[in-house]
């Protein structure tokens, strides 16, 4: 079981910005996800999550109104859509899936600087 994460990179404040998360071994379809992040120096922190099954969505204070996360099953990916981004929102972008285990891909540097 694996989660790929893909999309990061260098933009400017108010510019987008889309996630990708590439689950193998597993059907997203089925498990809670989410997206969580961490900036230096600062504790892990939830910005949005996805449940299994019904696919109900729920942001953190953070996210909202900026951020959606979203998913196809058929290519069994999460993603993560950022508008209007901040220097805030600066930090590793890491996908976490709540299968029989807690799991983890290995993060995406998303970096907002003018």
């Amino acid at each position: 079981v694996q989660l790929v994460e893909s999309g990061g990179g260098l933009v400017q404040p108010g510019e987008s910005l889309r996630l990708s998360c590439t689950a193998s071994g597993f059907a997203v379809s089925a498990y809670d996800m989410s997206w969580d992040r961490q900036a230096p120096g600062k504790q892990r922190e939830l910005v949005a999550s996805i449940t299994g099954v019904r696919g109900g969505t729920a942001d953190a204070e953070v996210a909202k109104g900026r951020f959606t996360i979203s998913r196809v099953n058929a290519l069994n990916t999460v993603y993560l859509q950022m508008n209007s981004l901040k220097s805030d929102d600066t930090a590793v972008y890491y996908c976490h899936a709540r299968i029989w285990k807690e799991l983890w891909g290995q993060g995406t540097q998303v970096t907002v600087s003018s």
